[in-house]
């Protein structure tokens, strides 16, 4: 999947160069491949029996590999835009079935393993990105793509075994009479809305950062700053998830969040407000090291909630943020990209806010399905991946 989503965004500026793709023409793609995710996300919602197929994961992990390469077969920009959707489509539901099996089969494993799982998607960036880097040298934005379809297509076969999230077993027990109610009670409601409009800001932000940082950064920079900087964004992604989650036993999850987003907004800024090549390599370390970490923080608070379908109701309003993000950046690209990451950076803040707001009151020891609330706080699982023990309990 990080080689599938972001291969697209070192690309870009060889299609730019090489290809006569104008900026405008670059945003829609990314739109397309946006509008497609949501579409992937809104399948997880409205069909969760599709989530646990494992003929679904393989079918789009095969699909996506085919995406990229066809990408180099054509100039037309409508199968361009059919390509990038369908690419987002597969994408969101190689995502939320990864997320899920995750959540279901390393619940009572360290908290290393889901967040190095997660890091996977920066390994993806890191190869695609370097796989760029290497090939502008020597070859052309076609090469480009072909070389991503066969990475995709390598890194199939290790995920071609992935367990879906088993089917739900019905409760033997009868839950007691209003302990659901406390539960998920009008006051979890509250709570999850904040959440969803701090992950759904953050994916306008941040998409806009992670579809014009590398083009932003070259227009001020050597063309192999850009490349590099994504690289940087991929390698720094690597761990971050796993560290993140490993701080998620000792604070509190929407603290943490709060603190990502303000780490990532700074970073999103810095090569707009400061440039030059020192400037580059720190904002994509930055941006790297918190944008996966804010999707494992943000899934596990929605776990926590146990607010009904959290992980992909979540995944669709984040790709509903994805969809407006360049979308609203469009104007202001006529006269680079430097504006445009002074908006997403803006709108990372005002995720940061709505995280904030979630802080208050949260309820960071839930108790389980079926028992009676529990006043006292437990010391955290340490088996439990980033999350707490009512998390541990809650099957």
């Amino acid at each position: 999947m990080g080689v599938g989503r972001f291969v697209y965004t070192p690309i870009l500026p060889l299609m730019h160069a090489q290809a006569g793709v104008s900026a405008a023409t670059g945003a829609n793609l990314a739109t397309a491949n946006y509008v497609g995710y949501l579409i992937g996300a809104l399948a997880g919602t409205l069909l969760p029996r599709l989530m646990r197929s494992p003929a679904v994961l393989r079918s789009c992990l095969v699909v996506l590999a085919v995406s990229l390469a066809g990408m180099p077969l054509t100039h037309a920009t409508a199968v361009w835009l059919l390509l990038r959707l369908c690419a987002g489509v597969v994408s969101a539901v190689i995502f939320v079935i990864a997320v899920n099996s995750l959540l279901s089969h390393l619940r009572d494993h360290p908290a290393h393993l889901p967040g190095w799982a997660f890091g996977g998607v920066g390994a993806g960036i890191a190869l695609s990105g370097l796989l760029v880097l290497v090939l502008r040298a020597i070859a052309d934005w076609q090469a480009a793509w072909w070389a991503a379809a066969g990475l995709s297509a390598l890194l199939a076969l290790p995920a071609w075994s992935l367990r879906p999230e088993p089917a739900p077993v019905p409760a033997s027990a009868t839950p007691r009479p209003g302990a659901e109610g406390r539960a998920s009670g009008p006051r979890t409601h509250r709570w999850f809305t904040a959440l969803f409009a701090s992950y759904t800001l953050e994916g306008v932000g941040y998409i806009i950062a992670g579809t014009f940082l590398v083009a932003a950064i070259e227009q001020t920079s050597p063309g192999w700053i850009g490349g590099g900087a994504w690289v940087l964004v991929g390698l720094a992604a690597i761990p971050s998830s796993a560290l993140w989650a490993g701080l998620g036993r000792r604070w509190s999850r929407p603290g943490l969040l709060l603190a990502a987003l303000g780490v990532q907004a700074v970073g999103i800024a810095l090569p707009a407000l400061i440039g030059g090549v020192a400037a580059a390599l720190i904002s994509a370390v930055l941006f790297g090291a918190t944008f996966i970490g804010v999707s494992t923080l943000a899934l596990a608070t929605g776990t926590h909630l146990r607010f009904p379908r959290a992980v992909a109701l979540l995944t669709a309003g984040y790709s509903v943020g994805q969809i407006l993000g360049p979308l609203v950046a469009t104007p202001l690209l006529r006269h680079g990209y430097h504006q445009a990451l002074i908006l997403a950076a803006v709108v990372v803040l005002a995720s940061a806010v709505a995280a904030a707001v979630l802080r208050i009151g949260f309820p960071h020891h839930m108790p389980a399905p079926g028992h009676p609330v529990v006043r006292a706080e437990p010391a955290p699982d340490r088996r439990t991946p980033g999350l707490g023990t009512a998390e541990a309990r809650a099957d």
